[in-house]
C-alpha cells in the first residue's frame, strides 16, 4: 500500500501537468510513450515469451495513422468532423465486439487464445483508437481555449475513477451477486451501480462547469452513462487477456499497481468512446 500511494502521489501530478501544459505534439509525444509502453505489455499477452517484434509493429502502425492526416491539419480539432468519426468508430465497433466475447468468456476465448496475429489485432484496435482519442479530445477549441481540451480529457478520467471508487465501497458493502465471475470474480453487479451512481454525480458537476444547455443536458447525461459502462469493459476485457496469459497484472513497472495496461484499461475504452459520441452528439 505504501509503494501505491508513493507511486500515485509521483504519477498522478505528472500526468495532470501533461494534459494541461503540453502544448499538442509534445502531449501527442506523451501519448505515444503510454502507447507504446502499453504495447509492450500487449506483448506479454500476445506470447509467453514477448517479441519486441510486437512493439515495433506497434509503433509502426501508430506511425502510419499519424502519417494518414490530411497535409496542413496540424491540429487534430481542424480535421473535418466525418473524418474523426469514421477512425474513432472503429473503437465503437471493436468494444462491442469485446463484449461479446466477454459475457461469452470463457467459451469467446476458443477462437483466439492460439492466434498470435489475432491478439495483436486485439491490441491494435484497443490502443490506436486510445492514442486518437486522447489527441482529438485534448485538441478541441484549442484554438480559442488551450485548457478545454484539457478539461474534456480529465473528465473522462474523472468518471472512470470515481465509477472505480463507487464500484469498490459498493461492492465491498453490499456485493452478492457477480458481474461476471469467468473473468473477474471480484466484480458485482451492486458494485457496478454504485460505479455508476458515483460518476453520474461526476456528471451533474461537470454539466454546471461545462455549461451543458438543457436542450444537450440529456445527450450529456447519455454520453457519460454509456463512457462510464464502457469503462468498466475496458477492465474486464484486459481481465480476460490477463487471464489467459496466466499473469496477475500486465507488468511491474509501477511499483504497487502493476503495468501501464492496469492504469489505462478503463480509459482505452472510455475515452475514444466518449470522443466519438462528443463530436457526433454534443458539437
Amino acid at each position: 500500500m505504501k509503494q501505491r500511494i508513493i507511486t500515485a502521489l509521483v504519477l498522478a501530478p505528472l500526468a495532470i501537468a501533461a494534459i494541461f501544459f503540453l502544448p499538442l505534439k509534445f502531449f501527442m509525444l506523451f501519448a505515444a510513450g503510454v502507447f507504446l509502453l502499453a504495447s509492450k505489455e500487449w506483448a506479454g499477452f500476445v506470447s509467453k515469451e514477448p517479441s519486441s517484434a510486437t512493439l515495433y509493429i506497434f509503433g509502426l502502425i501508430l506511425g502510419i495513422t499519424l502519417m494518414l492526416m490530411p497535409a496542413g491539419a496540424i491540429w487534430v480539432s481542424e480535421l473535418p468532423n466525418q473524418y474523426i468519426i469514421s477512425g474513432l468508430s472503429v473503437a465503437a465497433v471493436w468494444w462491442c465486439i469485446a463484449l461479446v466475447m466477454v459475457v461469452r468468456y470463457p467459451t469467446s476465448a476458443t477462437l483466439w487464445r492460439s492466434n498470435k496475429v489475432l491478439k495483436s489485432i486485439f491490441g491494435l484496435l484497443t490502443l490506436i483508437p486510445f492514442f486518437w482519442g486522447l489527441v482529438v479530445l485534448r485538441s478541441m477549441n484549442m484554438h480559442h481555449d488551450f485548457y478545454f481540451g484539457a478539461q474534456l480529457v480529465m473528465y473522462v478520467c474523472l468518471l472512470v475513477w470515481a465509477a472505480d471508487s463507487g464500484a469498490y465501497f459498493a461492492g465491498k458493502q453490499f456485493g452478492k451477486h457477480k458481474l461476471a465471475p469467468n473473468v473477474s470474480p471480484g466484480k458485482t453487479i451492486e458494485g457496478l451501480v454504485g460505479g455508476l451512481l458515483s460518476a453520474m454525480i461526476v456528471a451533474y458537476f461537470a454539466s454546471s462547469f461545462f455549461a451543458i444547455s438543457a436542450d444537450k443536458m440529456t445527450l450529456f447525461f447519455a454520453a457519460s452513462l454509456i463512457t462510464t459502462l464502457v469503462s468498466a469493459l475496458g477492465d474486464l476485457t484486459e481481465s480476460v487477456f490477463k487471464r489467459e496469459a496466466g499473469l496477475k497484472d500486465s507488468s511491474n513497472l509501477l511499483p504497487g499497481h502493476g503495468g501501464i495496461l492496469d492504469r489505462i484499461d478503463s480509459l482505452t475504452a472510455a475515452v475514444p468512446v466518449f470522443a466519438f459520441i462528443y463530436i457526433y452528439w454534443l458539437i
